[in-house]
């Protein structure tokens, strides 16, 4: 999204969804019809049962899942072209986190992981090629699903529940539009998503692109930790089996306007034990100087996997 950077996130609601409706009771002094579901709320909702690959409630260990969020480049910036809908493997899906009539995507199924991964009308991400070179150099029987749940120019604020009511709040309109098709929770979304991927294989590893809305924040690697921390416990996670890879912002060699965000970015591993920190040095960005290329984007997704990989004993060589 080329709208969004210093922006924040969150309302305070109650949402309740069936096959049906949407149903969104609103606490007073929010905005209605939209905004963060209240911590402790449980949420239903219906699952598509054909369309797409089924959930067979039967984990498969060889099928590796990777949640996904962040900001606007996480989401996916760049308009794909057509060398990245081709020779995508069928190893390779995506859980849709929201309907996408425009794609035949229903919620919570999975389907080959053609741009966009997030939602309906964004493009090109890191996921895209994450995924593609995983499968790439994973054994054969291995298959990679995605997981992405990502707003254009949140702080990461947006995925803290105790501060995402007072922090959407004070939102623009097209901020509490994103926020309204997570269904007033991102944060919340992405563990319904992620508990419904955990039915059909394994939590793997977290990936992570945030940070140009909170730039020159010293308090983001400790932000981060509680976001992480809340995931690990609310999915049941042990943090040495599933690590976060974090992604550095549009680089100085691109004259990237939060650049010198990457500094505290390089620091999260001395927060968080079991993080890692995915280089964006020669990564192509555009002119807003806020995101990223298409070449870019593929440049770095192979990054955020050679990282993932290598945790995992498979070395390669990086662009």
């Amino acid at each position: 999204m080329k709208k969004a950077l210093l922006v924040s996130c969150s309302l305070l609601v109650v949402c309740v969804l069936t096959a049906q409706d949407v149903v969104l009771f609103t606490d007073e002094g929010f905005e209605k019809e939209t905004g963060c579901i209240a911590h402790g709320t449980t949420v239903s909702v219906s699952y598509p049962s054909t369309g797409s690959d089924k959930i067979t409630g039967v984990p498969d260990k060889n099928f590796h899942i990777y949640l996904c969020l962040g900001q606007s480049n996480m989401e996916g910036a760049a308009t794909p072209q057509v060398q990245d809908s081709l020779g995508i493997s069928d190893r390779f899906k995506m859980l849709a986190s929201v309907d996408c009539d425009n794609r035949g995507r229903k919620m919570g199924g999975w389907y080959l992981a053609i741009p966009p991964l997030a939602r309906c009308h964004t493009g090109l991400g890191p996921a895209d090629y994450f995924g593609r070179t995983m499968v790439q150099y994973l054994p054969q029987k291995i298959k990679v699903g995605i997981v992405n749940v990502s707003v254009g120019g949140c702080k990461i604020e947006l995925f803290d529940e105790d501060s995402c009511a007072s922090y959407a709040a004070k939102q623009p309109d097209w901020m509490k539009n994103m926020i309204r098709d997570y269904g007033g929770s991102p944060y919340r979304r992405l563990v319904e998503m992620a508990r419904l991927a955990q039915k059909s294989g394994i939590i793997k590893g977290i990936l992570l692109h945030q940070g140009e809305s909170n730039t020159g924040d010293t308090l983001w690697p400790q932000k981060v930790k509680k976001v992480y921390e809340r995931l690990l416990h609310d999915l049941n996670l042990d943090a040495k089996e599933v690590p976060l890879l974090a992604g550095e912002l549009v680089p100085e060699d691109q004259n990237g306007a939060c650049a010198a965000m990457n500094k505290i970015i390089r620091t999260l591993p001395q927060t968080i034990a079991t993080a890692h920190v995915v280089p964006s040095a020669g990564c192509q960005g555009v002119s807003d100087r806020l995101h990223f290329s298409a070449a870019g984007y593929r440049k770095l997704g192979k990054r955020y996997a050679a990282v993932m990989l290598e945790l995992m004993g498979e070395k390669i060589i990086a662009e």
